[in-house]
């Protein structure tokens, strides 16, 4: 899509300590008459969207500009969960205030108002059978009453699984997969700037190599972001860029590699199985340090977030996932099911367009931002 702005790919010659193939996300790209002197790559993006020009491939919000966060990111959590919340907790609340007295009409309502919110039928069925107990525990016998039951269970289903990235050694590597049109590129780029604000120093590895212009989309996020980028031509090894990638970490004694890597559709074994190459090459370099492979879900999609969740799992070695999007969606309940029926742990969520608006995930923060209301 950015093959518009220039005739030549973002080149730099690698330094005598750095490996072939090694870019620094510093340097300036060759351009064309297009690009002008002293105009930036990016603003030429920005300028191409603005002008509604379509794009080969979504790229979600990959050029919207940071933001200042005026009030905290739990008020910017509760708004983004917004959707959700209508989805799910307004309709539980519904259901609570309508009945009044627990039974098992009650119940059925209740699980009913679960399955509607994307939650799916396994894990919503787990839930009523959990509140029935612990109802019956403790003796209650007013509709109000589970509505603390409830925020409780979600923030124990989701907590079960760890929802911490690891980055022990140096270099812990993260590899970032999923399909096409998820916001993979853009959660990379965030990703980055996180990791960055937290002191570390951050390559990015261009390891998508087959779609159109997707090394240059990575190349803005790196500058923007401000950090390195390694990258070979389209076309290339995916493997072979994710291993000049550690070396080039290892020798500047960066902290963590994060890889991008092809979208592609999970029942596609070839391509799964080059994400199992990749894997491999990075389980042979890093030694002892941490491997993380963090699959991106678009949280619009619902269940079927959970499908791509499964087919992947299988084949790539899923250690956590990132769910985008979640500020555009009602059916953000599709998070208890992958924490559930998949045993995977959400670790990054993201609640809206701005740079900063991709963060660790924290399930108690998230059920308190679902159930922030008196009911």
């Amino acid at each position: 899509m950015f093959k518009s702005f220039f005739k030549k790919k973002v080149e730099t010659q690698p330094t005598q300590q750095q490996d072939a193939g090694v870019a620094s996300a510093e340097a300036k790209p060759d351009t064309s008459s297009r690009l002008t002197e002293g105009a930036s790559l990016e603003s030429l993006v920005e300028e191409e969207l603005n002008q509604n020009i379509e794009t080969e491939a979504p790229i979600d919000n990959d050029t919207i500009p940071n933001h200042e966060a005026k009030d905290g990111f739990f008020n910017r959590l509760k708004a983004g969960l917004h959707k959700t919340r209508s989805a799910m907790a307004d309709k539980i609340d519904a259901v609570l205030l309508s009945l009044g007295k627990v039974d098992e009409a009650l119940y059925e309502e209740l699980e009913e108002a679960l399955i509607m919110s994307d939650i799916g039928t396994e894990t919503s069925a787990y839930i009523i059978d959990v509140l029935k107990a612990r109802a019956k525990e403790q003796g209650i016998g007013e509709a109000s009453a589970l509505r603390t039951l409830i925020r409780e269970v979600i923030t124990e289903i989701l907590s079960a699984q760890d929802t911490v990235v690891s980055l022990n050694g140096k270099p812990a590597v993260i590899m970032v997969i999923g399909v096409n049109g998820v916001g993979k590129t853009t959660s990379i780029g965030k990703l980055a700037h996180y990791y960055k604000s937290q002191g570390k120093r951050v390559i990015l590895a261009a390891g998508d190599t087959f779609r159109a212009a997707a090394i240059d989309q990575l190349a803005i996020w790196a500058e923007r972001a401000g950090v390195d980028l390694v990258k070979h031509q389209e076309g290339s090894d995916p493997s072979a860029v994710v291993y000049d990638s550690i070396q080039a970490a290892k020798a500047r004694g960066a902290d963590v590699v994060i890889c991008d890597t092809a979208g592609r559709l999970h029942n596609k074994k070839n391509l799964m199985d080059e994400l199992k190459k990749t894997a491999r090459v990075v389980e042979r370099e890093i030694d002892n340090s941490s491997f993380e492979t963090l699959l991106v879900l678009d949280a619009s999609t619902g269940q079927n977030a959970l499908n791509q969740a499964r087919e992947f799992a299988q084949a790539a070695g899923i250690t956590g996932v990132i769910l985008t999007k979640l500020d555009g969606t009602a059916k953000g309940g599709v998070i208890l099911a992958l924490a559930r029926e998949q045993g995977i742990g959400v670790k990054f969520i993201g609640v809206g367009e701005g740079i900063d608006d991709l963060r660790p995930f924290n399930p108690e923060e998230f059920a308190s931002a679902l159930f922030s209301d008196e009911i």
